[in-house]
């Protein structure tokens, strides 16, 4: 059996590894070693941040939409449970979107909560 050289396969492998690690800071970027460690933690940290990115971005919509329902005076539980009750089926990245963009849109679906909650009041008493 010949003997095999693996020089062409192992550069090719370091090759790759050093091309995933630019933009490590120092070693991290340098050497075969450390760059492959660095590799696999980064590549487990934007596993789980594809997961984590959906959760703060729905947590900076409820935020935003708090923030503009009580310029109109209604916390954002009695808005979202007034628009359950008018059967308004706008999701929370439309009505963030609304809240910063168009405040005079976003004031029409308080009032329509609003609306909701004082019916349910009224047949409630």
């Amino acid at each position: 059996m010949p003997r095999v050289k693996r020089g062409v396969t192992s550069h090719k492998k370091h090759k790759k590894i050093l091309h995933r690690t630019e933009g490590h800071w120092g070693a991290r970027h340098r050497l075969i070693k450390t760059a492959r460690e660095s590799m696999i933690k980064a590549l487990a940290y934007s596993y789980r941040d594809r997961r984590t990115k959906k959760r703060d971005f729905r947590t900076l919509w409820i935020t935003r939409i708090n923030a503009a329902s009580r310029l109109y005076g209604m916390p954002y539980r009695d808005l979202i449970h007034g628009l359950s009750l008018a059967g308004v089926k706008v999701d929370r990245k439309i009505m963030a979107d609304l809240a910063v963009t168009d405040l005079k849109a976003f004031g029409a679906l308080v009032k329509t909560a609003r609306a909701a909650l004082d019916a349910k009041a009224t047949v409630t008493a």
